[in-house]
């Protein structure tokens, strides 16, 4: 079982990142807003420190930063 409620997955050749909160596939993120814009609609925290916080949110493949696959 996943310890963290929003994971986000590695960069795919396009840049985007497939983003699952509770287990639930949100939609993909092309850029840190658009992770921040699913956090806030479910509910979640979505403060700046929010995105480093990994208890809240695990990022695969490269953290908040990693936009195009290979980062």
């Amino acid at each position: 079982m996943e310890s963290a409620a929003v994971i986000v997955q590695p960069p795919a050749p396009d840049g985007g990142r497939r983003v699952v909160i509770h287990g639930e596939f949100v939609g993909t993120a092309y850029h840190l807003l658009d992770v921040v814009e699913f956090l806030r609609q479910k509910g979640l925290p979505e403060t700046d420190t929010t995105v480093d916080d990994p208890d809240l949110i695990e990022w695969r493949g490269g953290g908040p930063q990693a936009w195009s696959a290979g980062e």
